[in-house]
């Protein structure tokens, strides 16, 4: 149970940076966005697996 909060939190700080660069730096450019969306993405995955999954 303990790790399925942790993911859920996790997921949740992930929403918010990605609404955060969207508003701050991204509101004009459709094609930027869902790169950069893309991008924070894969970087969250791989720290995920990296770091928080147990083996």
């Amino acid at each position: 149970m303990k790790n399925h909060v942790a993911a859920v939190l996790y997921v949740i700080l992930m929403v918010a940076v990605i609404v955060a660069v969207d508003v701050l730096f991204f509101k004009d450019r459709p094609w930027e966005r869902l790169a950069v969306n893309v991008g924070i993405v894969l970087v969250f995955g791989a720290f995920y697996f990296r770091f928080l999954m147990r083996p």
